[in-house]
This record gives C-alpha cells, sequence and structure tokens, in this order.
C-alpha cells in the first residue's frame, strides 16, 4: 500500500483535533532495487504532535524508506492510520514532503508565489498569482516565519529560506504525516536553528507527525522525540539520550574511537 501525496483529497485532519491519540503505523517496509535488499521489515510508530528522526551511516537505506512511504519505490508492508475518530483505517495518511534540495534555473524569474501557484492551482502560473492562491502562500508562509520570501524570486534565496519555503509548501494542505529528508543539509549554524525551532513549533501547533531524515547528530537530539538508528533494518529506537549512548550507534559513527585517542 502506497502513500497518498500531500495533494490528495484524502486528508483526514487530525491536526485541528489536537488530540495527541493520532498515529501512523509503518509496518515491515522492506524495498529492493536491483535484487539487493535496501532496507528490510522496517516498523515504525509515530504519534501525533512527534518529531522521528531517523539516522545511519551512507547506504543505510533512510531516504528510500522516505521514498517507499512516498510511493516512489516498489516496497512490500503497509501503512495504517489510526485517527483520532472511528476504526484504524486500511489506508495511507496524507503526506508533505520536503526534499534535500530543489533543482531549478535560479536565473528564472520564477517567485516564491509562482511555486505555490503551481503547486496548488488549476490555473496556469503564466495568467499570475490569484489572490485565492496568493492569501493561502502567505498564510502558509507566516507559518514558518518566511512571509516576506512571498514575491522573492527562488533564485535569489538563501538555503535556509528555500527549505522554509519548501517546508511551508509541504504544509499546503496540512498532511497527516510530514516527512523531512535532510532537510538542513548545506544550511548555515543559524539557518539550522531557525528551521529546527519552526519544526518544533509547527509540531506543537499543529499536532503533527514528523519523520525526518538527518546527518546533523548535534542537532537532532535536542528536537527530537525519538531516534531511530537505521542501518537497511532498525538496528535501535528510543528517546535520543538512550539511542546516542548505544554502543552499535557509537561503534557506527565512530564516537567509541574518538574517546580511546
Amino acid at each position: 500500500m502506497t502513500a497518498v501525496p500531500a495533494s490528495s483529497d484524502h486528508h483526514h485532519g487530525i491536526a485541528p483535533h489536537q488530540c495527541g491519540r493520532c498515529c501512523t503505523h509503518i509496518d515491515n517496509i522492506s524495498v529492493t532495487l536491483d535484487r539487493h535488499p535496501v532496507i528490510e521489515d522496517v516498523s515504525l510508530h509515530l504519534h501525533c504532535g512527534e518529531l522521528t528522526t531517523v539516522v545511519g551511516p551512507n547506504g543505510a537505506g533512510k531516504s528510500t524508506l522516505l521514498r517507499a512511504l512516498l510511493g516512489e519505490v516498489p516496497h512490500t508492508g503497509c501503512i495504517h492510520f489510526h485517527p483520532v475518530f472511528g476504526p484504524e483505517r486500511e489506508d495511507s495518511p496524507a503526506i508533505g514532503y520536503v526534499p534535500q534540495s530543489l533543482d531549478f534555473d535560479r536565473f528564472s524569474p520564477f517567485s516564491v508565489c509562482d511555486l505555490f501557484a503551481a503547486s496548488i492551482s488549476r490555473f496556469p502560473v503564466p495568467l499570475g498569482c490569484r489572490g485565492g492562491v496568493r492569501n493561502t502562500a502567505l498564510a502558509a508562509l507566516e507559518n514558518v516565519e518566511a512571509g516576506e520570501l512571498l514575491d522573492r524570486r527562488l533564485g535569489k534565496l538563501s538555503g535556509g529560506e528555500l527549505q522554509r519555503v519548501l517546508l511551508a509548501l509541504s504544509l499546503t494542505p496540512l498532511p497527516n504525516l510530514l516527512l523531512l529528508d535532510e532537510p538542513v543539509s548545506g544550511i548555515d549554524l543559524s539557518g539550522r536553528e531557525l528551521f529546527y525551532r519552526t519544526v518544533s513549533e509547527l509540531r506543537r501547533r499543529f499536532d503533527l507527525s514528523i519523520l525526518m531524515v538527518s546527518h546533523d547528530l548535534a542537532g537532532i537530539a535536542a528536537v527530537s522525540d525519538r531516534i531511530v538508528f537505521l542501518d537497511r533494518r532498525v538496528i535501535c529506537s528510543g528517546p535520543p539520550g538512550e539511542v546516542l549512548a548505544n554502543l552499535e550507534f557509537r561503534h557506527a559513527f565512530g564516537f567509541d574511537l574518538e574517546e580511546q585517542k
């Protein structure tokens, strides 16, 4: 069973309830590419209002897991969404996604408002950013402290500004599950701190389930409710302090070697 994209009409609307009881079960997701297993039997329980970060060495399957949840690669296993009201649903949550980077022509006159228009409007972008789209885009950008970027050209944005724009777009419409694929890669320290602060505030305000892939071990401990150490399969999972102290985790990232020097 594949994930429903963020633009789907199947939005179950956990955020307005502010309940803390909705959750998404990822059950036994496995991906095999060119006959080689990339991830095996990955199961996660994601609560609304919580931020779970997936870490692991290069080639561990972290981004592949997100691609599987988005339905971009064939996989086995399934996703079950548990809403606040009614029985478990045999379908996937509405998903928002922030990629690691966005490829585009930096010399294009395409603006942030144009990006929203291309994503959420039925009218061709050359016809302009109509009032309803403009208001929606501005409200979304203000949620991530980026309202002033509405008319800025995409090519003029810094790395941190672009990631906040993509974050705002991923929340339009509001998803049940937000996926972040190394969202602070290439962003300076102040930009990383602002991004993390914004994501933490969004998690609380909209009761979002957030699954983030990251290599930023120094930054994730302070913002994550749970860390998952993935190396093709889940090696360990738990509160940040517990996972950071795990011997397999410390060996994989060379912490034990540093302490021996």
